[in-house]
């Protein structure tokens, strides 16, 4: 039998050696929206708990869309335009919109990057920026929740008579469910926010965990975050495995978030009998352009509600890699992270007892999985970065089969995952 996975905007192709018995587990199949433009403006047109947006604004408003960066596969480029001719209806002048894109750590977009997420005449007649989440001068201080997060946001979006965001939902590690309130809590947030909100205390917390949103203390925080900074409208998406829009909601942030993971939450989940000693995982771009995005495959697996791999499984994930570890100042600290230290166990106790920078969480998280379970990846055209992440390169599927073979065996139970970021496999109870 013959399977496949995404590899950047291919697939790769492998078979397993004998012996090995595969499983693919997937997302369940719905129909794509027929006309997405459509169905984008009926949203807008009856939005949840709000009123449109043509009601909402007027002219002399400072407006703020926060959209997401490069590395979320949310359709800004149809999302975007159709608030800006809401907008345009109700009189804003374009003066005084502000496009801001929801960068967090990462680094910051390319001219081109912001095109291909808006469209070019967008881009053209527009003010677009993108946060910057370290220069102090560009955010507003808002407060401490009463968790103790400290919420600070790009003046640009607290400073807006409206301040809207687009976003997608699906399975996050730490939110529980992409989207809502984390496009501009995270995104458009202050380093400060996203240091306290990835902090070991929160990633050590059970309760902040892939696909549960209710007493998640991640959740709960950038909520909270969303609410000061005056999140008042927001448009998110629900793709499925092709990447194709399925679902599509607008209006108050809390309430619109809350179909919208219902909705993805019945496609997303999807039982399996038991725990495997391989899982393959696909990503695919953009999240496998780099080690720091790609290695979310390996962490989502392992941090479903039971990880899918048994104690010393393999997590086997194709990734091209071609960015190395990533280009922003949380992909570097990463890769400075996990490089320097002697071994996994010291990343965790450092961890533990100093905290850690936004952006260091990643060796926090791939360190907790790499306590458990080895990590491959696969097709990396930096293999150097992967072990100096203390991870295993290898050139090809076979290669990387051969390695769990030569480890636990022959007679394998494997589990592949198409599209690991968008499948949330979970051990039925009676196996737990």
């Amino acid at each position: 039998m013959k399977y496949h996975v995404p590899y950047s905007k291919s697939t790769l192709e492998f078979d397993l050696p004998p012996g090995m018995r595969g499983t693919v587990v997937a997302s369940k199949q719905v129909e794509p929206l027929s006309d997405v433009k459509a169905a984008i403006a009926e949203a807008l047109t009856h939005p949840i708990g709000s009123p449109p947006l043509r009601e909402m604004a007027k002219s002399g408003d400072r407006v703020c869309i926060v959209f997401t960066d490069i590395t979320r596969a949310s359709p800004d480029q149809l999302l975007v335009p159709a608030l800006l001719r809401e907008l345009e209806a109700a009189g804003v002048r374009d003066e005084d919109i502000t496009l801001l894109c929801g960068i967090g750590m990462h680094r910051p977009s390319t001219d081109e990057e912001k095109v291909a997420k808006l469209g070019q005449s967008v881009v053209d007649r527009y003010r677009v920026i993108d946060n910057e989440p370290q220069n102090p001068k560009a955010l507003v201080d808002l407060g401490v929740t009463p968790g103790g997060t400290p919420v600070s946001a790009h003046r640009a979006a607290v400073e807006a008579d409206l301040l809207i965001a687009t976003g997608i939902v699906e399975p996050h590690q730490y939110a529980g469910y992409s989207g809502g309130r984390k496009t501009l809590a995270v995104g458009a947030a202050g380093e400060a926010l996203i240091a306290h909100t990835h902090g070991p205390a929160f990633i050590d917390d059970p309760r902040t965990r892939l696909g549960r949103i209710e007493g998640n203390p991640f959740h709960d925080a950038v909520t909270e975050a969303a609410r000061r900074a005056n999140l008042r409208f927001i448009i998110n998406v629900v793709l499925d495995d092709e990447k194709r829009v399925v679902c599509v909601k607008a209006g108050e942030m809390e309430e619109t978030h809350a179909q919208l993971v219902e909705f993805a939450r019945s496609i997303y989940e999807v039982p399996i009998p038991h725990q495997y000693d391989v899982a393959i995982g696909g990503a695919g771009f953009p999240k496998d352009a780099n080690l720091y995005q790609a290695s979310r495959a390996a962490s989502y697996l392992f941090f479903a509600p039971t990880p899918v791999v048994k104690p010393g499984g393999f997590l086997i994930i194709p990734a091209r890699c071609e960015e190395g570890a990533g280009d922003g100042v949380g992909e570097r600290r990463f890769l400075a992270a996990m490089r320097d230290a002697p071994d996994v166990q010291f990343i965790l106790d450092d961890a533990r007892k100093h905290g850690y920078p936004p952006g260091q969480q990643r060796a926090f998280v791939m360190a907790k999985v790499l306590e458990k379970a080895r990590v491959v990846i696969v097709g990396s055209e930096t293999p150097d970065v992967v072990r100096d992440c203390k991870m295993t390169p290898a050139a090809t599927m076979k290669e990387a089969l051969a390695l769990a073979a030569c480890e636990l065996g022959n007679a394998l139970d494997v589990l592949v995952v198409p599209h690991a970021l968008l499948t949330l496999p979970v051990v039925s109870d009676a196996n737990r």
